[in-house]
C-alpha cells in the first residue's frame, strides 16, 4: 500500500495539469500542446497506467496469502480477496481522492473533524477521473475477460513457439481474488459518487448488467468449479456493501455542511447509527453460520 503511494500520487498528477504547474513550472510546455493531446493525457491516460500498475497487485497477494500458510488453494484466494480489496479501496478511492486534494491544499488532514466537508469538496473533482476508471477498469476488463485474452497469448506461445503438446485436461477455476474485489471497488464507487457525481451512474449500471451477463457465461460456460467456497465471500461483500453506505452518509454529512442545512445534518447522523446497529445485528445473528456448518455438511 505504501509502495503505491508515489506512482497513484503521479498519476492523479496527469489528470490536475492545471494544478501541477503552479507547483512545477517546469511542465508549462505539456500543456502548450494541441487541446486534444492534452485531454488524452488529463482524461484517458491516468486510468491506462493505474491499470497496469494494478495488473501486478493479484499475484502479489496470492503470493503474500500462500507465504500465510494455508493449506487449501480456496482459503489462499480468499485472503487474497481481502488483500486486494483493502489495496483497490485504498489506492483507486482514498489515495486518488487525498492526493488530489494535496495539490490543492496541503491541510487535508489538518482538522478531522473536517473530513466530511473536505471529502464532499473534492471528490466532485475526481469523477471524471473515476468514470474513466469504470471504462478502463471495468467495460475493458469484462471484454478481455469474454476473450480470455491471456490464455490465448499463454497457448499461442505453448503451442506454436515452445512447440509443446496442448494440455487439454487443464480447465482453470474461477479467480475470485481478482474479480470480487473489483465488483466491490465499483459498488463503493457508486454509493459515494452518486451524491455529488451521478454522472457515474448510467456507466455503472451497463458495467453491472454486463458483468452478470459475463460472469454468468464464464461460470456456467467456461471455468471448472474445484471446490465449493461454502458461502465464505458472502461476509466480505456484506462488510464492504456496510462500508460503503457508512462512507456514503458520512460524505452526505459534509454535502449538508457545506451547504448548512444542520436539519438535514441531524437526520443523516441517526442513518449512520442505524446502520452500524444493522451491521451488528447481522454479525451476531447471520455470521455464525458461515463458521459453524450442519453435521451433513
Amino acid at each position: 500500500m505504501l509502495l503505491f503511494l508515489a506512482p497513484v500520487t503521479f498519476i492523479n498528477g496527469l489528470s490536475q495539469l492545471d494544478q501541477l504547474q503552479k507547483r512545477l513550472p517546469f511542465l508549462n510546455g505539456i500543456l502548450k500542446q494541441p487541446h486534444h493531446l492534452v485531454q488524452l493525457i488529463t482524461g484517458y491516460l491516468p486510468s491506462v497506467i493505474l491499470q497496469i500498475f494494478l495488473y501486478t497487485v493479484a499475484p502479489i497477494m496470492m503470493l503474500f496469502s500462500t507465504l500465510e500458510g494455508p493449506i487449501s488453494h480456496s482459503e489462499r484466494k480468499r485472503s487474497a480477496c481481502c488483500k486486494v480489496l483493502y489495496f483497490l479501496i485504498w489506492n483507486v478511492f482514498f489515495v486518488n481522492v487525498v492526493s488530489g486534494t494535496v495539490l490543492k491544499q496541503l491541510d487535508f488532514f489538518s482538522s478531522p473533524k473536517d473530513i466530511p466537508v473536505q471529502l464532499a469538496k473534492v471528490i466532485p473533482g475526481q469523477a471524471s477521473f473515476f468514470i474513466t476508471y469504470v471504462l478502463t477498469s471495468g467495460w475493458a476488463s469484462l471484454s478481455s475477460e469474454l476473450m480470455q485474452l491471456f490464455g490465448l497469448i499463454y497457448n499461442f506461445i505453448r503451442k506454436y513457439v515452445l512447440r509443446m503438446k496442448e494440455d487439454t485436461e487443464f480447465v482453470p477455476s474461477f479467480p475470485y481474488h481478482t474479480e470480487v474485489p473489483k465488483v466491490l471497488l465499483f459498488g463503493l464507487l457508486g454509493f459515494t459518487c452518486s451524491v455529488l457525481a451521478p454522472l457515474i451512474l448510467p456507466f455503472l449500471l451497463v458495467y453491472f448488467f454486463l458483468g452478470y451477463v459475463v460472469y454468468r457465461n464464464q461460470l456456467l460456460n467456461v471455468y471448472r468449479t474445484r471446490y465449493d467456497t461454502g458461502g465464505l465471500y458472502w461476509p466480505i461483500i456484506h462488510n464492504t456493501v456496510i462500508f460503503s453506505l457508512v462512507l456514503t452518509q458520512i460524505i452526505c454529512l459534509g454535502v449538508f455542511g457545506l451547504k448548512v442545512s444542520p436539519v438535514a445534518a441531524g437526520f443523516t447522523i441517526p442513518l449512520i447509527i442505524f446502520t452500524l446497529l444493522f451491521n451488528q445485528y447481522c454479525r451476531t445473528r447471520l455470521l455464525p453460520l458461515f463458521s459453524t456448518f450442519p453435521a451433513q455438511v
